[in-house]
């Protein structure tokens, strides 16, 4: 507890337990590259999870796809549940990265490139 001196009373510190982290999508090309850029895409969630986001990869969502649409849907699913989604480098070639990114900015979820994310 401390003293509020503008009302002249005790006050409590605002808990920080209860905030809400920013929930990140992390999007960017996997199709035609080695490993699918499962390497890109798990090292950028351990940055961000390190400074503190909550982080949806995609990478963890769909384990055993049909199709790429199965895996879309998937995904597009768990981007409907995040603040804002984050752009690797080579998005811009990715066909699923470009419906992400349409989507978010069609339902107002921030788009950011990765890199640009700092702590």
């Amino acid at each position: 507890m401390g003293f509020n001196h503008d009302y002249g009373g005790v006050y409590e510190k605002p808990s920080t337990k209860n905030v809400k982290k920013t929930r990140v999508y992390i999007s960017g090309p996997m199709t035609g590259l080695p490993g699918l850029n499962f390497p890109s895409f798990n090292a950028e969630a351990l940055r961000l999870e390190g400074m503190g986001y909550d982080v949806v990869n995609p990478v963890d969502l769909c384990v055993n796809p049909t199709s790429w649409e199965q895996c879309m849907r998937i995904d597009l699913a768990a981007l409907l549940t995040c603040d804002m989604i984050a752009l690797l480098p080579g998005w811009q070639k990715s066909r699923g990265a470009h419906l992400e990114v349409n989507i978010a900015h069609q339902v107002g979820i921030e788009i950011v490139s990765a890199k640009d994310l700092t702590s």
